[in-house]
């Protein structure tokens, strides 16, 4: 079934559109999604960047190598800083929307927590999705730990 999903900063100078269902979605808690995004984890909703369609504003972007070793490129408001979207050399032709920055947050249904082994001790996750201390097919990953 195919979702709208819109969204935009907090000043309004950028929105967003995507028309697809969201291939999934989850909470990333490696050292570059906290800092990134000020807090414990980024909850990302990964969509198909072909189906991702800027309607209105440039946002500014900040190249950088993640945790992973991927080059990770993260798209904000210039204006007020809002994170926005961010894509990864380790998922080319998709791209992951913030969470928050969803016109409606509530479609946000989290399927994992990825790189826990970066968790914060004060970090209070799920303990019902599945834990990876890594992302999927990285050479470290182990079984995926239940809480």
């Amino acid at each position: 079934m195919t979702v709208v999903l819109t969204g935009g900063c907090a000043c309004g100078a950028i929105r967003y559109e995507c028309e697809a269902k969201p291939a999934v979605m989850l909470n990333c808690h490696c050292r570059d999604c906290q800092r990134s995004s000020g807090g414990a984890f980024a909850p990302l909703v990964v969509v198909q960047a072909d189906h991702f369609c800027l309607r209105q504003g440039v946002p500014k972007y900040f190249v950088s190598v993640a945790d992973s070793g991927n080059t990770v490129r993260r798209g904000f408001c210039a204006e007020c800083g809002s994170p926005l979207f961010m894509s990864s050399a380790a998922l080319p032709g998709y791209i992951a929307l913030k969470a928050g920055s969803l016109d409606d947050p509530t479609l946000f249904r989290p399927a994992a927590d990825l790189w826990t082994h970066s968790a914060q001790c004060w970090d209070s996750m799920n303990p019902i999705l599945p834990k990876y201390e890594y992302e999927p097919g990285h050479p470290q990953q182990k079984v995926p730990e239940h809480a």
